[in-house]
């Protein structure tokens, strides 16, 4: 695994909280796949018109990012990564940055 990826560990912790694949339809994206390039995104800054080609298709994976971002799952996702920190006992040791 790469750094540019998402671990098994903390996909255990989060993936359970994206929408589910639809049964009927097309077929469903990778939802760890729109995850690692949408952390990508994040960590260079770039548009997404230049995700690399190897996470899927740049507007694929922006509309994914935008509809589980109206729907509240990326706060939902936020939440949780709080939650898994807090029960960390350096996290409980009361220092501040």
């Amino acid at each position: 695994m790469s750094r540019a990826e998402i671990s098994d560990e903390a996909w255990a912790v989060i993936g359970p909280l994206f929408p589910a694949v639809k049964s009927t339809g097309r077929p469903p994206v990778d939802r760890r796949a729109v995850v690692d390039a949408t952390a990508w995104r994040y960590r260079t800054g770039a548009p997404w018109r230049d995700v690399p080609e190897r996470f899927g298709n740049w507007n694929t994976i922006y509309k994914n990012f935008n509809r589980w971002s109206a729907q509240g799952v990326w706060a939902r996702v936020l939440e949780k990564i709080e939650a898994k920190l807090s029960t960390l006992e350096w996290a409980n040791t009361g220092a501040t940055w």
